[in-house]
């Protein structure tokens, strides 16, 4: 049964698929909402029970938590009430750190972990590279100039460092930035929330997760990512990484086909 656009614990999600399987989570990068999975949707909802969720600020999830933010706090309470008490998890980027904290925090709830291109509160540390981006976003948003901040999250998340624009999918940019620039809007008035961290931090604690993870980054990516996805699998006991050579930050829209038959790979081990 599809639910479209409805809401739980104030985030906007969709549920389809047979149930009755554990179910599979879905969490969206940070310059995405759950649009980034629209590849691999349909064929993933004819086999299982799939839910996609838009973390707050992004998508639909427009209106900010009450008292302090934590994604992973929204993540919980929102598969709490949809009475999901198991599920596999997977996160690209900013939620693969969510998909890691919710297994810290909530280690009943997490069957398996995918982590995609893993960043957020997963990063080691800035390199060059990141820098860079994070100079050219913040002036662009210090001038006031939104299409610049587009502009830059397309340029080094989706095109990454070692590629031009034109080696990549039109498509793809063009979703991303539809994407980010939702995200710009919906935050703009909220610079002076309160952010609720994990304390000790996700970074410090990867031995604690103690369920099968799949690792999966693009070589073509940001420094500070690969370098964190291959500290992150040495961390975390029972991991495991691909490195695709191709692709940057968003693999499974680079690759959607690949991307579905890793996924597929990995639930039935």
């Amino acid at each position: 049964m599809a639910s479209k656009s409805h809401e739980s614990a104030g985030l906007a999600f969709d549920r389809d698929g047979p149930r009755g399987d554990v179910p599979l989570v879905l969490i969206h990068a940070g310059i995405a909402d759950r649009r980034m999975w629209n590849p691999q949707w349909r064929a993933l909802t004819a086999e299982r029970d799939v839910v996609r969720l838009d973390l707050r600020g992004f998508g639909e999830s427009a209106e900010p938590r009450p008292g302090a933010q934590s994604a992973m706090a929204d993540v919980i309470e929102t598969l709490a009430a949809l009475g999901i008490e198991r599920c596999q998890l997977v996160g690209a980027s900013f939620g693969a750190g969510v998909a890691v904290e919710v297994a810290l925090t909530r280690p009943s709830l997490v069957d398996s972990l995918l982590l995609s291109a893993p960043g957020g509160s997963l990063i080691k540390d800035v390199t060059p590279d990141l820098r860079a981006f994070i100079d050219a976003e913040e002036s662009a948003v210090e001038r006031g100039d939104l299409e610049a901040a587009v502009e830059a999250n397309v340029r080094w998340w989706v095109d990454g460092p070692y590629r031009s624009p034109d080696t990549v999918a039109p498509a793809i940019r063009d979703l991303v930035r539809r994407m980010q620039r939702r995200a710009f809007e919906i935050t703009a008035g909220w610079d002076d929330l309160e952010e609720q961290e994990l304390d000790p931090p996700a970074l410090e604690r990867l031995a604690e997760v103690r369920v099968p993870t799949l690792v999966l980054v693009g070589a073509l990516d940001l420094d500070a990512i690969v370098n964190t996805a291959r500290h992150v699998t040495k961390g975390i006991p029972d991991a495991h990484l691909v490195e695709w050579p191709d692709t940057a930050h968003v693999p499974s829209m680079e690759r959607p086909g690949d991307f579905l038959a890793l996924l597929r790979g990995w639930l039935t081990t």
